[in-house]
């Protein structure tokens, strides 16, 4: 970490609760980042199972914000980052181990102007030549919002063996690590907190997008992420936050009007809901419905925000990193298992 530079290049926000043998199992691999311009800030959401006193005893370098409550990822990193030095803001998971030489890999991607947010490829750390399913390589959405990776479709989880190894530019980063440049993370006024928990990172990359930023991914840098750390796969709430906030995030950000694409949505959530139901998963089908609760309760807040980016955005959503046809078809009814299945082209694949 920075001995004398008060002012380090890099902030590097790590949002716990409750998560002791987490930040004892990876915390040692970021303080070992050989990068020589860099802060680590613990920002501890009211844990009292001793996590910030443990770091504060083993490593008194790290900077430790102490909430008053739980906050959840996106408050705790927005608060954390009223406190970051660095000119760039690096927000990663307490579960994730980051490879030694990961940041100085960072510093070629932000030698653009116009980049405003770069991902690490982050590979799993039960499964280390495989990508893990949170980011993968990085992330793209397809016409009618679902998210997926180069190296991850659904559930689909590819062995990594250089196939995305050139840096390119992406429709989101993971929020398991994601970095941005801290001007650009005030300006788009952090991550919306309304969100809670998934989705928060595509719809703070989509902002970024619209006012002309570019998000890339960046091979050379690699973190290992353990993912489920908060909320297991399958588990209803996880299923919830994610139903919901893909709505709220579509409705917020999609140039046209979002009527005709969130029905089309409703239509499909329906169809998982249902299929659900039928394997016998009556639990999951019930967060599909909550979640479509929680967003129209929410749409008139939703809709406000809308206006006010409508009116803030210096550019259109970037189309050629969108793909074009329904990923769920291409999946489950076509079989294709692989981004490079999916023969999906940008003006830099």
């Amino acid at each position: 970490m920075s001995e004398k530079n008060p002012d380090p290049k890099y902030s590097i926000i790590i949002v716990t609760w409750n998560a002791l043998e987490h930040l004892q199992r990876f915390l040692p691999s970021v303080i070992k980042t050989d990068h020589s311009s860099f802060e680590i800030i613990i920002a501890d959401n009211a844990s009292v199972d001793g996590s910030a006193e443990w770091v504060e005893e083993n490593y008194p370098k790290c900077r430790i914000i102490k909430m008053e409550k739980n906050f959840g990822y996106c408050g705790g990193n927005n608060r954390a980052a009223n406190y970051a030095k660095g000119e760039i803001l690096i927000f990663l998971n307490n579960d994730a181990e980051t490879d030694i030489a990961w940041l100085s890999a960072m510093d070629e991607s932000f030698l653009d102007p116009d980049v405003g947010i770069v991902q690490p490829k982050i590979r799993s750390v039960e499964q280390s030549d495989y990508f893990e399913y949170a980011g993968a390589a990085g992330g793209y959405i397809d016409k009618m919002g679902y998210p997926f990776c180069m190296g991850r479709i659904f559930d689909h989880v590819e062995k990594d063996e250089g196939q995305y190894d050139e840096p390119v530019e992406i429709f989101w980063a993971s929020g398991a690590a994601i970095a941005i440049r801290k001007d650009l993370f005030n300006s788009l006024n952090g991550f919306d907190e309304d969100f809670e928990f998934h989705m928060e990172e595509i719809d703070l990359c989509w902002r970024a997008h619209k006012c002309g930023f570019k998000v890339m991914n960046q091979p050379k840098s690699i973190v290992y992420h353990l993912g489920g750390g908060s909320l297991p796969m399958g588990n209803p709430r996880k299923v919830f936050y994610n139903y919901r906030n893909n709505l709220i995030m579509m409705t917020k950000n999609l140039d046209q009007n979002p009527v005709f694409k969130i029905f089309g949505r409703l239509c499909l959530d329906g169809i998982a809901g249902l299929k659900s139901l039928v394997s016998g998963n009556p639990k999951e089908t019930l967060a599909i419905i909550k979640a479509h609760f929680s967003y129209y309760a929410q749409l008139s807040k939703t809709l406000a925000k809308r206006k006010i980016g409508k009116r803030e955005s210096k550019s259109a959503t970037p189309k050629k990193l969108v793909y074009g046809r329904l990923i769920i078809t291409d999946y489950f009814l076509k079989g294709k298992r692989t981004f490079t299945e999916l023969n999906f082209k940008t003006d830099n694949n």
